[in-house]
C-alpha cells in the first residue's frame, strides 16, 4: 500500500475511536446531548519526514493555485502577445538580413542593398499588419458568435476580453520594423562589400540572440535552447539566401546594377 494512504488511513482510525471513547462520533454528531467538533483528520506524510498535518491545513495548500514554484507567473497568458512580438521581431530581423545579403550576392553596390532593406522593411510591415489583421479579425468573428449562442454578448467583460484586431495588427508592423532596423543600420555606413556582409551578419546574429533571449525569459522557458535555435534558424536562411543568388547570378551571368 503507499505509504501516504496507509498513514492517512491509520491517523483517520486512530482519531474515530478517540472520539468514540469521548462519547462522539468523527463527523460531530451528537453524543449526550451535545454538539461535538469533527475530528480532525491527521495526514502523516512518511516521505516528508513524517510531519503530521491536518485536514484544513492540507486543503489549504491544495486550494493555492499561486505556488508553482514561480512565483505564481501565468505564462498562459503572456502566450499570444509573446507569440506576436517575438515572431514579428525575428521575422522582421530575418527577411530584411536575407534580402540584403541576397542582393550582395548579385551586387557590389552599396545602394541596392540599402533600397532592398527599405523595400523589405516597408512591405513586411505592412505584409504582417494586414496577415494580423485578418486572422486576429477572424477569432474576433468567431468568439463573438460563441458569444451569441452562450447569450452572454452582453456582458460588458466578456466583451472587453474580445482580442482587438487592430492593436494586433499595429503590434506586428512595430515589431517586424524594429528588427528590421538591425540590418539596415549595420550595413548601410560600411562601403566594402565583404565587410558589409559580415557586418549585417553579425548584428543580425545579436539581435537574434537578444529576441531568442528575451522570448525564453519572458516565456519561462530554457534560454539556451532558445537562443540557440533562434540563432540557428536565421543563419540558415541569410546562408541559404546568399547561396541561391549567388549561384543565380554566376549561371545566369545576371547584373543587377545594369538592369
Amino acid at each position: 500500500m503507499d505509504p501516504h494512504l496507509s498513514s492517512h488511513v491509520h491517523a483517520t482510525a486512530a482519531a474515530a475511536a478517540e472520539a468514540a471513547a469521548a462519547g462522539g462520533s468523527p463527523d460531530g454528531k451528537k453524543a449526550g446531548g451535545a454538539v461535538l467538533p469533527p475530528a480532525a483528520v491527521v495526514i502523516l506524510d512518511v516521505e516528508a519526514g513524517g510531519a503530521p498535518t491536518t485536514n484544513a491545513a492540507a486543503a489549504a495548500v491544495a486550494a493555492d493555485p499561486g505556488d508553482g514554484g514561480d512565483g505564481g507567473v501565468d505564462y498562459m497568458a503572456r502566450a499570444q502577445w509573446l507569440r506576436a512580438a517575438v515572431l514579428g521581431a525575428n521575422d522582421g530581423l530575418v527577411s530584411v538580413a536575407s534580402l540584403m545579403i541576397g542582393v550582395g550576392a548579385v551586387n557590389r553596390s552599396r545602394k541596392a542593398m540599402l533600397v532592398s532593406g527599405m523595400a523589405g522593411l516597408v512591405a513586411g510591415a505592412c505584409s504582417m499588419a494586414i496577415g494580423e489583421f485578418v486572422s486576429v479579425y477572424a477569432q474576433y468573428d468567431i468568439e463573438v458568435s460563441q458569444l451569441k449562442r452562450d447569450g452572454t454578448d452582453g456582458d460588458e467583460g466578456a466583451r472587453d476580453a474580445l482580442p482587438s484586431p487592430t492593436q494586433a495588427a499595429l503590434a506586428s508592423a512595430l515589431a517586424f520594423a524594429f528588427g528590421a532596423i538591425l540590418p539596415l543600420l549595420s550595413g548601410v555606413f560600411v562601403p566594402s562589400l565583404w565587410a558589409r556582409l559580415i557586418a549585417v551578419s553579425a548584428a543580425s546574429g545579436v539581435g537574434l540572440a537578444g529576441f531568442g533571449a528575451a522570448g525564453a525569459y519572458l516565456g519561462g522557458s530554457s534560454m539556451r535552447r532558445s537562443v540557440l535555435r533562434v540563432l540557428l534558424g536565421g543563419w540558415f536562411a541569410m546562408l541559404v539566401t546568399y547561396g541561391v543568388l549567388r549561384l543565380f547570378g554566376v549561371v545566369f551571368h545576371i547584373d543587377v546594377s545594369s538592369v
